[in-house]
């Protein structure tokens, strides 16, 4: 399906969704915690804004988080080469044109902005990355103008008769490139760009500006954003100390933590300097400490590290080794390549994307593969299909085996260290105790 039709409903686009949305939703992530989608209404033309912070996988997250063939505006050298721009419509992306590609380019926005309109007349949404390009920071940087430029000129088109919502997408990653991770999407409250046809009319620029303004004021409002470039580290090591063990908290999400944690950290910021200063000191220590010894903020919290229970979890991994085995055996392909590939990227942004990239695409290589071998040597052909739907759970069993294994071998370490009396160690669960009570008296 090309760019003509991109607004039509596909149903090889369809399928090919619903299969990344399984690897991305259910395998890639461990949980996927997603608010405010009850509250959308795509019968008005809508534009999503999400930030952007993880490359590709920021617009996966939204892909994967609709039940909508959305449409995504990407900047249009991308689509130079025909072949390129055919694959880049079939997977329903429109061009936008800059300044810097030239003021005859700029014109062929006016077809972009026409198909703008015929796509979120269709009730699809339309995608919009506003900050332009990715920074692997929790902070929402200056917002570009072209979606608000694409939002005006859509109205203008259909001579400023109806509404345009503008959605903020607060996108929030318990980590940014490492497996089985938590993603937090939450779909904000929509602005309405109608608010702003009369200023526009008056003065564009100045209409322009102020819907920009509102939009970033909205974004902040369901994302983490930290503005405190000095001190960034600190602050974003203390959402681990402070927050990681809510991490799969769905009612009130980790992500609302943070923002309560970064709101009161900057009010003692501008009333009492010198603590925010020495908390800031001592989260960076606690990182370096731990990092030395190895120990993980899951460990530091426990308050015993019991030899009997040490033991038992011992146990069960010896009892349950066959069982990462199995798992690792069939998914180290597509696991490993893929990891393998991913940190070579020379942008850390980019390591997520390639790693759930490869990761997904050897699954079309080893996948028909492993049905064949199932349906060759497995009888009857429905225990054969069992047994290669059950490969992607191995997988997962043999990554929590692996995770388990972490947290024993880390929790015979401490306690070695409390039973040796290490004194780097009674520093860090001294500074760490003094900051945790520190930051929850806030």
């Amino acid at each position: 399906m090309g760019k003509k039709n991109i607004e039509k409903y596909d149903v090889f686009y369809q399928l090919l969704k619903n299969y990344v949305g399984f690897w991305h939703n259910y395998i890639f992530y461990r949980r996927v915690i997603v608010l405010g989608k009850d509250t959308l209404d795509f019968s008005v033309p809508t534009i999503l804004a999400p930030n952007h912070q993880n490359a590709l996988m920021d617009a996966m997250a939204v892909l994967c988080t609709l039940d909508r063939q959305l449409i995504f505006l990407a900047r249009a050298d991308i689509f130079r080469k025909k072949i390129v721009a055919k694959i880049l419509y079939a997977f329903k992306m429109l061009p936008v044109y800059r300044i810097r590609d030239g003021f005859e380019a700029v014109k062929q926005n006016d077809d972009t902005f026409r198909d703008t309109l015929r796509v979120m007349e269709n009730r699809n949404g339309v995608v919009i990355l506003p900050e332009g390009n990715h920074a692997t920071f929790r902070k929402l940087r200056q917002l570009k103008k072209g979606i608000c430029r694409i939002a005006f000129q859509t109205a203008e088109a259909k001579g400023f008769n109806g509404e345009i919502n503008i959605i903020p997408v607060g996108l929030e990653y318990s980590h940014y490139w490492r497996f089985r991770q938590v993603l937090t999407v939450v779909y904000g409250r929509p602005i309405h760009v109608s608010d702003y046809y009369e200023s526009y009319r008056e003065n564009p620029n100045r209409a322009i500006g102020e819907l920009r303004d509102r939009l970033s004021d909205e974004m902040k409002k369901v994302m983490v954003h930290i503005d405190d470039e000095e001190n960034y580290e600190a602050i974003n090591e203390l959402r681990s100390i402070i927050n990681e063990k809510y991490a799969d908290r769905i009612k009130y999400p980790k992500l609302f933590r943070d923002q309560r944690l970064v709101s009161k950290l900057n009010e003692l910021r501008e009333t009492d300097p010198d603590s925010y200063r020495e908390i800031c000191e001592q989260s960076l220590a606690v990182r370096d400490q731990a990092t030395k010894l190895r120990v993980t903020y899951r460990h530091l919290k426990k308050k015993r590290h019991p030899l009997g229970w040490l033991t038992l979890s011992s146990l069960l991994l010896l009892v349950t080794l066959p069982v990462f085995f199995a798992g690792a055996i069939f998914n180290i392909f597509t696991f490993q390549l893929a990891y393998k590939k991913a940190i070579s990227s020379k942008d850390p942004a980019f390591i997520s994307t390639a790693r759930y990239g490869f990761f997904l695409g050897l699954s079309f290589i080893f996948g028909p593969l492993y049905l064949i071998l199932a349906l060759i040597f497995i009888k009857p052909w429905w225990i054969a299909v069992m047994a290669f739907m059950a490969i992607p759970l191995l997988g997962i069993l043999a990554w929590n085996w692996f995770l388990l294994m972490l947290r024993t071998v880390g929790g015979f370490r401490i306690w070695n260290l409390i039973r040796t009396g290490n004194p780097l160690f009674r520093k860090l669960h001294d500074t760490y105790t003094t900051l945790v009570k520190r930051v929850t008296s806030l």
